[in-house]
């Protein structure tokens, strides 16, 4: 017994299969539907095959069975032809009641269709032709003249003498000389030759010179004994003879209906239009041929079958057909639907480890910035607390730098933790220590973005010195200006002028205090640039270097579409 898969292997199996559908989500039903439609087409063609070989072999059963109705029939009438001569050997001349006796005997079936009759042919010298009408018509007075009337001297001539039935449409063949017409003469010296009852070619009856309807006829020669040999020398008396109409003679073969729509030809010897001797044909329809020998009375002949062109498939390869194209759209249509469920399930999937790895980053995010925003805060408490006095001044100082630190995350928040002007981060923090009018603050520069955490430093940085003007500097009295000024030096840096006038004269001898130490150490570190600051006896200078960085640097996400 076969193991089962197991149940990893079957659900690897499901992932590639939805992985197929999900890089080739038209090609893959597409394929299953050709592929279904190529064997419904050659199940249709194996059917089709198999229906057109059926057919064939119905119809060489059928044509066999033709062949031997013609074959039966050419052998009964053979067989009453050489009774006859067998009788009319044994008499001296063939009278009419001898003659109408024999045929009585013969009880003819009448339902032989295309049989003309039987008849009796008189072989005589051209020299006896008066007296053998002189003895003919004391039976028959109104026998006619021998025609056609082209007797030659030491020629023999086969009138016929007798035909039954004796009706008047076959009286029109008495007299007629069989050996005036080349095609009955060379059937007749065929007979003679192997004393055999022989069928002519193709003829037209003497009862059908108007019509010109074709036909044939079966002759068997009669010898009589020569009076007074001794040898037991024969010589030939005469011809039984039987004609046929061919048309009628092929329908009466014809015993049930074809298998199928068939045209039937009968051909004298070998298929040639002048050797048609009748024909029941489909015209340009028949396109399947096939060809049956009959031998009839010691002649060959010829019967082609013509099957005729099918219209429609088979009725299974029409079911199969329909079958298998409903199969393979059904199947199409359930694949395409799968298909548009795996990349269904594919983009949500991607979107639920989007979301995730956003969550992530943000999480980190907020770790390291909540952790650079608590060293901040600890750096500025331990330098707050060393260089305060007294508590009430360390917890000034201490509120007004991390009101600094919120003015610029509240800028930052606003811009979802984007990019921030250089404008808008001076004007935050400074909104405390100038008047609303905008005098005494001097803000110029091009527009230029910064960081989340180089805007934190740099507010940091604006704060210590707007809190160093406001106690000792030009905002500490009426008059005073502060100008903060900056200009692009590269593609990744700016450099901001922190300028005051107007304000008290700088003592040149002071202690460094906290702000000092604030913007050259921990500013400078997180600006990553060398901060330069100036106590000019006119007022404090300071140079700062501020990174430009670009967004791909320090943003976690493209920002949504639309």
């Amino acid at each position: 017994m076969a193991a089962q898969a197991s149940p990893r292997a079957r659900t690897g199996t499901k992932a590639r299969a939805r992985t197929w559908l999900v890089r080739y989500p038209r090609a893959i039903p597409a394929a299953l539907f050709l592929a279904i439609v190529a064997i419904t087409a050659l199940s249709v063609y194996a059917i089709e095959s198999n229906a057109q070989q059926r057919t064939r072999a119905e119809v060489r059963e059928y044509a066999q069975s033709v062949a031997s109705a013609l074959d039966r029939r050419g052998n009964n009438f053979s067989s009453y032809l050489r009774a006859g001569a067998a009788l009319f050997a044994t008499i001296d001349e063939v009278s009419p009641q001898t003659f109408r006796q024999f045929v009585a005997e013969l009880r003819l079936d009448q339902n032989y269709r295309g049989a003309e009759g039987i008849g009796w042919l008189t072989v005589i010298e051209t020299s006896d032709a008066d007296a053998f009408l002189r003895r003919v018509r004391a039976a028959q007075p109104d026998f006619p003249a021998i025609r056609p009337a082209t007797l030659k001297p030491a020629q023999r001539a086969a009138p016929v003498t007798y035909f039954s039935p004796d009706t008047s449409r076959n009286r029109r063949a008495l007299g007629f000389d069989m050996y005036s017409e080349p095609v009955r003469a060379a059937a007749m010296h065929e007979a003679k030759r192997t004393v055999m009852p022989t069928a002519s070619g193709k003829i037209v009856l003497a009862q059908e010179e108007a019509s010109g309807a074709p036909g044939f006829a079966i002759f068997m020669p009669v010898y009589k004994p020569v009076p007074g040999s001794q040898s037991q020398e024969r010589v030939l008396a005469g011809y039984v003879f039987s004609s046929f109409d061919a048309a009628q003679f092929l329908e009466g073969a014809i015993e049930r209906a074809p298998p199928a729509d068939l045209g039937v030809r009968l051909y004298d010897r070998g298929e040639a239009p002048e050797n048609l001797l009748a024909s029941r044909s489909l015209g340009d329809a028949g396109t399947d041929r096939f060809e049956q020998p009959v031998r009839i009375a010691n002649r060959d002949f010829v019967l082609v079958f013509d099957s005729a062109q099918r219209s429609a498939l088979d009725p299974l390869s029409m079911v199969t057909l329909i079958a298998g194209l409903a199969l393979a759209s059904l199947l199409m249509l359930i694949l395409r639907l799968l298909a548009k469920q795996a990349i269904e399930d594919e983009a949500r999937l991607a979107f639920y480890e989007e979301q995730q790895s956003i969550r992530n980053s943000l999480s980190r995010e907020l770790n390291h910035r909540v952790k650079n925003t608590l060293a901040n805060v600890l750096s500025i408490l331990s330098l707050t607390r060393r260089r305060s006095r007294d508590l009430d001044g360390f917890a000034d100082s201490l509120e007004g730098r991390i009101r600094a630190l919120s003015a610029t995350h509240d800028l930052l928040t606003d811009s979802d933790w984007g990019t921030t002007a250089i404008a808008d981060v001076v004007h935050a923090e400074m909104q405390h220590f100038v008047d609303s009018d905008g005098t005494r603050l001097i803000v110029e520069g091009p527009p230029v973005e910064l960081a989340p955490n180089d805007a934190l430093s740099f507010g940091l940085a604006i704060h210590e010195l707007a809190t160093n003007a406001a106690k000792y500097g030009a905002l500490s009295v009426t008059g005073g200006k502060v100008s903060v000024r900056w200009r692009l030096q590269s593609d990744t840096l700016a450099v901001v002028e922190w300028s005051e006038v107007g304000g008290p004269p700088v003592e040149q001898l002071r202690e460094r205090g906290f702000g000092t130490e604030l913007i050259e150490k921990i500013v400078a570190h997180e600006l990553k640039h060398r901060v330069e600051l100036d106590f000019r006896p006119e007022g404090v200078y300071c140079l700062l270097g501020v990174p430009v960085r670009r967004r791909s640097e320090f943003q976690m996400r493209a920002a949504p579409a639309g």
